[in-house]
């Protein structure tokens, strides 16, 4: 199996406290991988050393065959933060444009990328008369200028009523099946049935990694959720 993502005893310290602690996982191209965990597990910061804007204080990361925040990953690379990266005082073509220019995609990439995530009807309406779920959808589409391989997504469906997380993950399934790698976050654990495997993390640390199915055979349980909760009763 391809890695699209090698992670090996990465740890990170915020203020002499780890913040993440010898983490080891891989991402196999292709595929939808969760990483999830309640509130202050270390996802965001996970997320940031692999986008390599999160100074790290041992371990190494390797990203599509190359260390984390190399020159050559930045075209290759969507990351989708939390906080949506998109300029309210633009209509969401601008926004997209602005954003080609600064990877040099095309004009035609945009109107592909509207359609994909359903707001070609929006274009020309300004981001900040957009509906919460209309905001997401910019931000994510600002995250696929350029056709990125990879795509790092910090907790996309926070927030959306369940309708729009439906949509968005029929979506982010269309983008594996055209070959696309994705790696999100969340602390709503029953998307994790979503996801192709999974990464628990607690504390900074792996909890367990494997499929949905596989974590459920481990554990007796037929809900994340529980097999959360059986995990940390185990450790």
């Amino acid at each position: 199996m391809q890695e699209a993502i090698r992670i090996s005893k990465l740890t990170i310290v915020r203020e002499g406290k780890p913040i993440v602690s010898e983490l080891d996982a891989m991402v196999p191209s292709g595929k939808i991988v969760g990483v999830l965990g309640p509130s202050g597990s270390g996802k965001t910061t996970l997320f940031r050393s692999i986008v390599g804007v999160q100074r790290i204080h041992s371990g190494s990361i390797s990203v599509l065959g190359q260390s984390a925040g190399s020159k050559d990953l930045r075209s290759r690379i969507g990351y989708l933060t939390q906080s949506a990266s998109i300029y309210s005082d633009l209509t969401c073509l601008e926004n997209l444009r602005y954003f080609s220019k600064l990877l040099g995609a095309s004009d035609f990439s945009i109107q592909e990328i509207l359609e994909l995530v359903d707001l070609t009807k929006n274009k020309k309406q300004l981001a900040s008369t957009l509906s919460g779920g209309e905001r997401t959808r910019l931000a994510l589409a600002t995250a696929l200028i350029g056709k990125p391989e990879l795509l790092i997504l910090d907790e996309p469906t926070v927030g959306l009523d369940p309708i729009l997380r439906v949509e968005l993950w029929k979506l982010f399934h269309q983008l594996a099946d055209q070959g696309k790698t994705l790696l999100l976050s969340s602390h709503v654990m029953d998307e994790a049935d979503r996801c192709d495997s999974i990464v628990l993390l607690r504390e900074g640390k792996v909890l367990e990694e494997g499929t949905p199915s596989e974590l459920k055979a481990r554990t007796g349980k037929t809900d994340m959720e529980s097999v959360f909760i059986s995990l940390i009763g185990a450790t």
